[in-house]
């Protein structure tokens, strides 16, 4: 961010993620490699779009994002994923110690609990937000029951929604919803640009106050789904981005070098950032 300062840019807010219990984008993929088979194809290492999986050895869990695409494809299932959930303890120190300008908390409809301990920690480290992002999606917890496996219904979100709206407000903080129509799909193709357009209108005439962000499935395409009356107040960017920009991580990595230090490819990043951004600035702005 500072780099990016002295190129001229305006500095961005600087926004942590946390989540409030299990959830797809606090985990890893794990296995031990000496369990596979000496002719195991390695059908995960071809679907994992982060590259953490090589020729050999196991997860690369600097890298691992936690999409889930590899579970299946092991045809021995012995993949398993681990949870990262920090501590009450160190949620605190970690806002003293980074300060940033927002927090994203990922939560779920049935984790209410879960979420208000969260927002008790946010309190507790003193340190002034701009915004909190609320991430949710229609997925409903493990903690649901017979119904855990059937999607909620746009005013079932609404209504939880409205119960971290109310404890929203009591803490003081100002809400950003983003609505995680597919999460960690936006690489996977133009079909998923239109999950997160669909929850955006299933969910406008029920949603609290507040922006509503479109996220999960997001992609170039997504754009085009839009409507002159579909209000979309910004954009989350996150498997489409990675996809984009890992063919010139890679080469900044065989490089030793930051990309940042590399001008051709740092250009060409910012070629292909560029053209993701600009039509939707374009739009808010117009």
């Amino acid at each position: 961010m500072d780099w990016a300062e002295t190129q001229g840019a305006q500095r961005p807010w600087l926004m942590l993620s946390l989540s409030d219990g299990d959830d797809p984008h606090f985990r890893k993929a794990d296995f031990d490699p000496l369990r596979c088979p000496p002719d195991c194809p390695r059908p995960c290492q071809r679907v994992c779009p982060a590259e953490a999986i090589a020729e050999r050895g196991g997860v690369r869990k600097e890298r691992c994002y936690g999409c889930g695409r590899c579970l299946p494809a092991c045809p021995l299932g012995l993949i398993r994923e681990q949870q990262v959930l920090l501590s009450p303890e160190t949620v605190p120190k970690l806002l003293r110690a980074v300060r940033p300008d927002a927090v994203e908390l990922h939560t779920q409809a049935d984790r209410q609990g879960g979420f208000s301990e969260r927002l008790q920690q946010l309190r507790h480290s003193g340190v002034p937000l701009r915004r909190l992002a609320v991430s949710c999606g229609l997925e409903r917890g493990a903690g649901s029951g017979a119904a855990a496996g059937s999607p909620l219904s746009a005013r079932e979100l609404a209504a939880a929604l409205w119960q971290r709206f109310e404890a929203l407000r009591e803490a003081g903080y100002r809400p950003l919803w983003q609505l995680d129509g597919r999460p960690m799909s936006g690489d996977v193709g133009a079909g998923t640009a239109h999950a997160a357009v669909k929850l955006l209108r299933a969910i406008r005439p029920w949603a609290p106050p507040g922006p509503l962000q479109l996220a999960g499935g997001t992609n170039a395409h997504t754009l085009t789904l839009l409507s002159a009356t579909d209000r979309a107040a910004g954009v989350a960017f996150g498997g489409v981005a990675r996809s984009l920009l890992q063919p010139l991580l890679r080469e900044a990595e065989l490089a030793g070098r930051p990309l940042r230090e590399l001008p051709g490819l740092c250009d060409q990043a910012l070629m292909q950032a560029q053209a993701l951004v600009t039509p939707w600035l374009q739009r808010l702005n117009g």
